[in-house]
C-alpha cells in the first residue's frame, strides 16, 4: 500500500484531498525526516487503518527507525497532554492551570530525534487535537529555535490534509458497511 492507493481510495468530491496528498509529498519546505515524521505522527494519531497502513508504507522508506519511534512518541503523549491541557484551559476556574500535571512526560526532553522534529510533531497533533495550549507551547519553542513561520504552515497543513482523508475514508467505510 502506497499514497496511490490512498489517493485513489478517494472518492470524486474529496479531489482536492488527493490534489493536496501529492502536493504536500512532494513540498520541500520541511526536510524529509519532518515532513514525513509529521505525516506518520499524524496517521498514527488519527487511527484509520487505510490511512495509517499507506503513510506508514511510504514513510518507511524515508524514515529512519529512531524517528519512526519519535513520530509514535510524539503522537502517544500528544494524545494524553492535548486532552488534558485542552480541558485544563477550557475549565472557567483557573486554579487547574498553576496546579502541576503529574503526568510523565519524559519524552518530550530526549525525544530521540532532533528537537525541531519532535516540536514539529507535536504542533501537528496539537493542531489535530484542537489544544490551544499545546498549540502556542509548541510553536514557541519552534519560534525560539528560528523556525520559521513557512514550516510551521507546512506542518499544520499536513495535520490538515491528514486529518481530512481520515474523515473520508472513516466515513466512506461507514456509509458502505
Amino acid at each position: 500500500m502506497s499514497l496511490s492507493v490512498l489517493r485513489n481510495a478517494l472518492p470524486n468530491y474529496a479531489a482536492d484531498i488527493g490534489a493536496n496528498l501529492d502536493m504536500l509529498a512532494a513540498e520541500t519546505i520541511l526536510s524529509d525526516q519532518q515532513k514525513w515524521g509529521c505525516f506518520l505522527v499524524c496517521a498514527f494519531s488519527t487511527g484509520t487503518p487505510l490511512v495509517l497502513q499507506a503513510i506508514q508504507q511510504e514513510a518507511d522508506t524515508k524514515l529512519s527507525a529512531d524517528a519512526k519511534i519519535a513520530a509514535r512518541t510524539a503522537a502517544s503523549i500528544m494524545a494524553m497532554n492535548t486532552v488534558y491541557y485542552r480541558a485544563i484551559n477550557l475549565l472557567q476556574n483557573h486554579d487547574y492551570r498553576g496546579a502541576p500535571a503529574n503526568l510523565a512526560m519524559t519524552a518530550l526532553a530526549n525525544p530521540g530525534v532532533d528537537k525541531i522534529d519532535f516540536e514539529l510533531w507535536a504542533l501537528a497533533v496539537s493542531a489535530m487535537n484542537g489544544c490551544g495550549s499545546c498549540l502556542n507551547a509548541h510553536e514557541a519553542e519552534l519560534h525560539k529555535r528560528g523556525v520559521s513561520v513557512q514550516r510551521v504552515q507546512a506542518a499544520l497543513r499536513i495535520a490538515a490534509l491528514v486529518n481530512a482523508a481520515s474523515v473520508v475514508v472513516r466515513a466512506e467505510s461507514a456509509a458502505a458497511g
